[in-house]
């Protein structure tokens, strides 16, 4: 397969003036965002970087390998910080904002990409519990503590010099664009050009039907791999690009490294696959089926259960998963009664949507 390592091979010595600015540039800068920039001594909002200063104090850190979210984070780092397409790119404004208190889990850079035309960019879900919480709050919650976050965050962009603005980020930061783009000034909105939205979910229609939404979605493009389950969360009104990825593994595909590259353009398929329409129709007939209190119920519960194992992180969650899943049995069954009758019934309705979907499916042959 080719991948967005070969497009590095491939256009990683042309400058942005020869070869523009496009969707595969989008998400190599999204999957930096990812990067622990906060291990670097004294990096912050008001420092401005290029790309390969920033690659090689990453890679000069010891335990970079542990710091990093990917194995080939490390890989993209050292690639970036020898291409001449990327290494002179200036990093600025990154912020970083995590908070058990607000369920609040952000961050965000700018990229210069010209002197008229920056790119920014909001990272996705790092490996918190708390960050994995706030987007579950989706569900019930519009607009959780990170969207109000983005809106302020690209509302202060406005103050710059900035001519054209493209708005982009993978998983959440997907959503948080999205957001950020529909709800911020009107005079920066004018400004974006373009919305790239990697596999993030969508939104209920308390924000599709919005006009905030409706002026911005022309200029959202949406990606997402054949057998999506991030992506096709809640609703989109846009119109979505399906991206063969190399995984076979359903969950796995959200990871952009799978995804297969051609010159300078994914590789596209026509439809998603059976899997992705059956986890579609299933997510969404369960979350129909539960109003906002009972999801918000059944989702700060789960928190609450997973908080008892002490973890902070989905690794440290993994990492002892024998133990970890005692204290979670032993939590559920010390629920009362009538929370552990949500849980179930939560389930249960999990389960008969997942069957009508099935049915359907079968009858439909």
């Amino acid at each position: 397969m080719t991948n967005i390592f070969d497009y590095l091979t491939w256009r990683g010595d042309l400058s942005m003036t020869v070869c523009p600015f496009n969707e595969i540039d989008g998400v190599i800068l999204a999957r930096f965002s990812y990067m622990p920039f906060e291990c670097i001594e004294g990096y912050g909002r008001g420092m401005v970087m290029h790309i390969a200063e920033i690659s090689n104090l990453l890679l000069a850190i010891p335990d970079i390998e542990q710091r990093v979210r990917m194995a080939d984070d490390k890989k993209l780092l050292a690639a970036l910080a020898e291409s001449n397409r990327f290494r002179s790119i200036e990093i600025s404004d990154y912020v970083n904002k995590l908070s058990c208190e607000t369920q609040l889990q952000f961050s965000a850079i700018t990229a210069k990409l010209s002197n008229e035309n920056s790119y920014v960019i909001f990272r996705g879900t790092d490996n918190t519990l708390i960050g994995w919480k706030e987007d579950f709050n989706m569900s019930f919650v519009c607009p959780v503590p990170a969207q109000k976050h983005a809106v302020e965050y690209l509302n202060r962009a406005f103050s710059k010099d900035t001519q054209n603005l493209i708005i982009g980020g993978h998983s959440k930061g997907g959503n948080l664009a999205v957001y950020a783009a529909a709800f911020c000034e009107p005079e920066m909105q004018k400004k974006i050009s373009k919305v790239y939205n990697f596999d993030g979910p969508g939104f209920d229609d308390s924000v599709l039907k919005t006009l905030e939404y409706k002026s911005i979605c022309g200029r959202i493009k949406t990606y997402v791999p054949q057998s999506s389950v991030v992506g096709m969360l809640l609703g989109h009104e846009e119109e979505y690009i399906i991206v063969h990825s190399a995984q076979r593994n359903v969950l796995w595909q959200h990871d952009i490294y799978s995804w297969e590259v051609e010159r300078d353009h994914f590789i596209y398929l026509e439809t998603v696959n059976t899997s992705s329409k059956f986890i579609d129709y299933t997510l969404k007939a369960w979350i129909a089926d539960m109003d906002y209190a009972r999801r918000e119920e059944l989702i700060d519960t789960l928190y609450v259960i997973l908080t008892k194992t002490q973890a902070n992180t989905i690794k440290e969650l993994n990492a002892s998963k024998f133990s970890n899943a005692m204290i979670v049995l032993k939590s559920i069954k010390n629920l009362d009664e009538r929370t552990k009758h949500l849980v179930t019934e939560s389930l249960r309705l999990l389960v008969r949507a997942a069957k009508q979907e099935a049915i359907t499916a079968f009858a439909s042959k």
